[in-house]
């Protein structure tokens, strides 16, 4: 956890050191005038003797970026930065606005730091939904925040790019427009994502999607969180060009998430031959999912491991852990 103690202080680090359980801790919440707030599998705590001032906070910040914070002025849009090793620091604070939309955070009171490590899930139990003669099939994962949808998108990209079992090794491209599938660092990947995935980092989905057809042929496209209408007809024209997309997407079940129109529309053409959703994740928690065909149906549901962090595995894929998510 080198790369998240640095951030800190050296009065902090030796405390940090001692009192936390770097094992099993998800979220480290700093708050101005506050003391540091853990976020771990069995639950939360604070560390009342790491009061946050804000000269703390600021140090912190110079830490993520290097005291250049103008050079993450597009990250600061999204509200967060994603550091080395793939642990993601969400912002708040005051926002800028221009024209009704965020230029920037300036006075930032508030970060989170999402602790990235190794998970215990199983995704072997889901390839049998997601692959038929054919090959892969195109997929929605649906799940509310911290329900293990990046983590799912991230090894499933190892296990298709992968020869294992029966599954035949495909061609996988990664559109991580807010860097957290891949994590890449100057543009290679920090987290594993399998050996045979190229990945489009930092850039726009819908433009990325388009890109990565036409320069990487890829036989699955995977894209984290589509948002709105762009992107929704992006996944279309890819699915019509002949390419398996992977995506996921905000929201509490199937027929919450009918009810956007952008999605809708993708529902009602039968771009998913199927859907996955997830729940979300609580201290000591399983992953629970179900798997739904092109017209709503429940094909099968079930659990993954106990999950006491986000996977931010780097280099670690083998034919042993295949399917660990």
């Amino acid at each position: 956890m080198k790369e998240i103690l640095r951030l800190f202080p050296p009065s902090f680090q030796k405390v940090l050191l001692e009192q936390v359980d770097w094992r099993r801790v998800q979220e480290i919440r700093l708050r101005v005038d506050r003391p540091i707030e853990m976020i771990s599998s069995s639950g939360y705590s604070v560390i009342e003797s790491l009061s946050m001032t804000a000269d703390h906070l600021s140090y912190v910040l110079n830490q993520i970026s290097q005291f250049s914070l103008y050079r993450f002025k597009d990250e600061l849009k999204e509200g967060f930065i994603t550091i080395e090793g793939g642990h993601r620091v969400g912002l708040a604070g005051k926002a800028n606005t221009q024209e009704d939309k965020v230029e920037t955070l300036k006075h930032i009171s508030f970060m989170n730091i999402r602790v990235a490590r190794s998970t215990r899930g199983q995704v072997s139990s889901l390839l049998p939904y997601l692959y038929d003669d054919m090959g892969w099939r195109s997929v929605l994962i649906i799940g509310p925040p911290h329900s293990g949808k990046t983590t799912l998108l991230r090894e499933l990209a190892c296990v298709i790019g992968a020869a294992a079992g029966s599954y035949s090794p495909s061609k996988v491209a990664i559109v991580d427009e807010r860097s957290e599938i891949a994590a890449s660092l100057r543009g290679v990947p920090q987290l594993d994502v399998g050996t045979r995935t190229d990945v489009m980092d930092a850039c726009p989905k819908a433009d990325g999607m388009m890109m990565m057809i036409r320069s990487m042929s890829p036989d699955v496209l995977i894209v984290d969180e589509i948002g709105g209408e762009r992107d929704a007809l992006a996944v279309q024209e890819a699915v019509y060009t002949g390419v398996k997309v992977i995506c996921s997407l905000h929201g509490n079940g199937v027929e919450s998430v009918s009810r956007r129109p952008s999605v809708s529309q993708l529902m009602h053409d039968q771009v998913f031959e199927r859907y996955i959703t997830l729940e979300r994740l609580r201290a000591g928690s399983v992953i629970t999912w179900k798997v739904y065909n092109h017209l709503g149906q429940v094909l099968g549901e079930g659990e993954g491991g106990r999950m006491d962090g986000v996977d931010r595995r780097r280099h670690h894929f083998n034919r042993y852990n295949t399917g660990r998510i």
